[in-house]
């Protein structure tokens, strides 16, 4: 006979444990953002997260912001959470491809799950509205007549911004000075000064500026014009075969469960799909480019062989 200290000193007598709840209603799903609040991929993420929440019974989203290193920590933090469904990475490319070409990191780019590329926001150059320079081809020609005088200032060593003019000069034989700052709060003031020549920087980015006459745009290294700024010409458009952008979207730890991954794959698409959602995305000046799953990887993965090259010609961080 079983006695009371007997039934306290059994384990498979307890109480049976309350059932966890399944994914996603357990406990809240952090994102991880490797930048500031207020920057173009903290946006993003604010954005999706409550049509994400609504197309997902039981899931709750919590924006953790890790800046640093560019993005790097963000990127680290979602490629070593557990591969559980709790853990999502709001990233950039090219940072996200480009960090570990040029320095350690803690992941590796193949082996990461990619969810669902949002954003693609062209990079472009402004500079102040008295500035002498009115078109690319005076950029290019003061980059080859006077080289290594001109500045422009960006917001990332390695960045979307940086790689694109570094494809730029490549291409036009210009050699311009890159002046990095840890964000736009910094690297504006330059620019309404005159202290630095021009603001490399996206055009979703760049636009309340330009709706105050604080910035003239130069050009946008897109492959059409963007309809939030149709006035600014594509660097094609001003004879340079250049395209460049931030790609933002959403990762997760490699050997995320693949019902997991397709339950994420269908809200974003859903998501995506929603006029709502794109009426948001135009309010807040987001230009979307969806892709999913095997698409979004296949950028990743052409991106690195690309940059791989770029780095192996002529090294950013130097």
């Amino acid at each position: 006979m079983l006695n009371r200290r007997s039934l306290l000193a059994t384990p498979a007598l307890a109480l049976p444990a309350q059932a966890q709840a399944p994914w996603p209603a357990a406990r809240p799903t952090e994102v991880f953002v490797g930048f500031s609040a207020g920057g173009g991929v903290d946006v993003m993420a604010r954005a999706c997260a409550p049509f994400l929440a609504n197309l997902l019974p039981g899931a709750r989203f919590v924006i953790v912001n890790r800046p640093g290193a560019g993005g790097q920590l963000g990127h680290e933090a979602a490629a070593n959470a557990a591969p559980d469904g709790y853990a999502l990475g709001a990233t950039t490319m090219p940072g996200l491809v480009s960090h570990p070409i040029e320095r350690a990191v803690r992941y590796r780019v193949a082996e990461l799950t990619y969810i669902a590329n949002v954003v693609d926001d062209p990079c472009a150059l402004f500079v102040r509205p008295e500035s002498p320079l009115r078109t690319l081809a005076d950029v290019i020609a003061q980059g080859r007549a006077q080289p290594e005088t001109l500045t422009y200032g960006l917001t990332g060593i390695g960045s979307d911004d940086h790689l694109t003019m570094f494809r730029l000069e490549a291409l036009t034989g210009a050699r311009l000075v890159h002046v990095p700052f840890p964000g736009i709060g910094q690297m504006l003031p330059q620019v309404f000064s005159g202290q630095v020549a021009i603001a490399a920087m996206n055009v979703s980015e760049a636009l309340p500026f330009v709706r105050e006459g604080r910035l003239r745009g130069i050009g946008q290294a897109a492959a059409a014009r963007w309809p939030g700024l149709p006035q600014l010409p594509t660097y094609r458009e001003q004879g340079a075969d250049v395209i460049g952008s931030a790609a933002r979207g959403f990762i997760a730890p490699a050997g995320l469960p693949a019902e997991i991954t397709e339950r994420l794959l269908g809200a974003f698409r859903t998501m995506l799909a929603d006029p709502a959602f794109i009426a948001e995305a135009e309010r807040l000046s987001m230009p979307l480019n969806p892709l999913f799953g095997a698409d979004y990887r296949a950028l990743a993965l052409s991106m690195e062989t690309e940059l791989r090259a770029i780095w192996a010609r002529r090294p950013w961080t130097g």
